[in-house]
């Protein structure tokens, strides 16, 4: 590559460059889309031209632009155009929230949104009485955070043609009162399939909306690019238009839906949407299989039934949603068609269904570059921690998940026993057992701010809890380990690392300048550190500094 008579910006100040010894250096220059050099302010005079942009950087930290390798960008930025409730907290919030929305939108013939939490609720399931007091005339459909079940008043039941007398589905559940009639959840595949078939579905302009808007919000916490891991046809076609447009600035690899309720007949679809669709910015060659639940509502799959939450045991294991044999055979064929394979894995059932499925891949290929990863990874087995580096299988950590709180410590820890909660999250475990880490929001089913998350690798200490005691400290990992899975580590999920992930000559300028040294031992916490410019391939998409 040859170097420019003058740089487009430079930079002068500390810049961690996560290349292979983690060095530093005093200044970089940008020309186009690409970091030109890297040096003192000295050695990088002769770069600034009259047209250069010169920014002071001397109290800040200038890092590799974050990338999230699992996020849900269409659907939270839907929901941030419509109901989101993910900035507010407790039951009365929720209601007030809903019904100013309501109020304001008398037109709206749905209710939709979401992102309320569980942990307000008894039993962490609310009632459609709350929502019929507040909007008993429209639908009112709201996923809560981790989008694993839907709140609905009486009007969508009604829609719907839920009562007492409707069955759960196979792989779900009606939530009911002690007559049997519903009470106003819906879990897992009840949820699913009523917002298929009743919610009305966006339009293309819609979902091109939702992913700008939460392009912009993902931007300004220096994210740089990211990894869909719910890419449907309608979102699919979105952002092939906004890549053809020029207006996707964000590298995104896009995960195509598996509908567990097929088989490998689907995989033909697969290989029309990534032929399709790949143009630009995205790159739809990932395939995202749900292969279970999650914990709170008891979906997650286990090897050991859930406790009952007083001291014994129930006789429910959790769904697997596709078979461990189907799970193996599909891996295997989309492994086949070059496609790598997300899975959502909670249960220690499920990672070790997962693990297997890669195993089987890898007896029929052989060793491949396709870079399958488990995502969740919420309890393993310490016997299946190993084959993650045997199977190069990455992990795809959501690290914020991983400290004590109410959801954790009420919804989760009484349902599955002091066993199981020792193995939760094993980061640290996975790192010393040579696994790649990725790092993943699941945003918005959680914060998308890869300073908070990180915070939460290092400490197992919520930011909102720190009084509360570190979560199995023993899995913590470092500051320089927590940066590498949001950079180096989700780029090479990415297929990305030649061009991204760390500050080197030739390599893209996605960069991000942090407001202060999170490496400093008086810097304060991680997350009170605060994202002020980011430069996505040699744009400036993102800048709150001066001059």
């Amino acid at each position: 590559m040859s170097t420019p008579r003058f740089a487009d910006l430079v930079i002068h100040g500390p810049i961690y460059r996560g290349d292979a010894v983690r060095g530093w250096s005093a200044g970089m220059a940008v020309a186009g889309d690409r970091i030109v050099a890297l040096g003192s302010p000295r050695e990088l005079k002769d770069l600034v031209g009259p047209q250069t942009r010169v920014v002071d950087a001397s109290n800040k930290l200038v890092v590799a632009g974050f990338q999230d390798a699992h996020v849900h960008a269409p659907f939270a930025g839907r929901n941030r155009l419509h109901l989101f409730l993910n900035d507010i907290a407790g039951r009365e919030n929720y209601l007030a929230a809903i019904k100013a929305y309501a109020d304001a939108n008398p037109d709206k013939p749905w209710i939709i949104g979401g992102g309320w939490s569980m942990e307000y609720f008894p039993g962490g399931t609310p009632l459609k009485e709350d929502l019929d007091a507040i909007v008993p005339d429209r639908p009112v459909f709201l996923f809560n955070r981790d989008v694993h079940g839907a709140w609905v008043n009486s009007k969508a039941l009604e829609i719907g043609g839920i009562t007492a007398a409707t069955p759960d589905p196979s792989d779900g559940r009606i939530e009911r009162n002690a007559d049997g009639s519903p009470q106003g959840m819906l879990h897992e595949g009840s949820a699913y399939k009523y917002n298929d078939t009743y919610v009305p579905l966006p339009e293309r302009a819609e979902w091109e909306a939702a992913i700008l808007n939460a392009q912009e919000f993902l931007h300004a916490l220096g994210i740089t690019g990211w990894q869909d891991a719910w890419v449907t046809p309608g979102t699919l076609d979105a952002y092939k238009s906004l890549a053809e447009s020029g207006q996707l600035t964000a590298r995104v690899v896009g995960a195509l839906w598996w509908d567990r309720y097929r088989e490998l007949e689907q995989i033909p679809e697969f290989l029309e949407q990534r032929e399709r669709a790949t143009v630009g910015n995205f790159h739809p060659t990932t395939v995202k299989i749900m292969t279970d639940g999650v914990l709170e509502n008891y979906t997650g799959a286990l090897l050991q039934p859930y406790c009952d939450g007083c001291g014994g045991h129930t006789d429910n294991v959790g769904l697997a949603y596709v078979d461990r044999e189907l799970l193996a055979a599909a891996v295997t064929a989309l492994s086949g068609e070059g496609f790598q394979v997300h899975m959502h894995t909670i249960g220690d059932r499920a990672v070790r269904n997962a693990l297997d499925a890669a195993q089987a891949a890898r007896d029929v290929h052989g060793a491949h570059d396709l870079r399958h990863h488990l995502a969740h990874i919420q309890i393993v087995q310490p016997e299946d921690i190993p084959r993650f580096r045997a199977l190069d299988v990455i992990a795809n950590c959501q690290a914020y998940w991983a400290h004590l709180e109410p959801q954790m410590t009420e919804l989760t820890v009484p349902f599955i026993g002091q066993d199981r909660l020792d193995i939760q999250y094993p980061f640290g475990s996975l790192l010393r057992n040579g696994a790649v880490l990725a790092m993943g929001s699941d945003w918005s089913v959680s914060t998308a701010d890869p300073l908070r998350q990180m915070d939460v690798a290092v400490h197992r200490i919520g930011p909102d809890y720190r009084e509360l005691p570190a979560f199995l400290p023993d899995e913590r990992i470092s500051l320089a380990d927590a940066l590498s899975g949001f950079t180096n580590g989700t780029a090479y999920v990415n297929h990305d690392e030649h061009d991204a992930g760390s500050l080197e000559v030739g390599k893209r300028a996605d960069l991000a300048i942090i407001d202060r040294d999170i490496f400093a031992h008086d810097g304060g916490y991680i997350s009170d550190a605060k994202v002020e410019f980011t430069v996505a391939a040699g744009r400036v998409v993102y800048d709150t500094l001066e001059g």
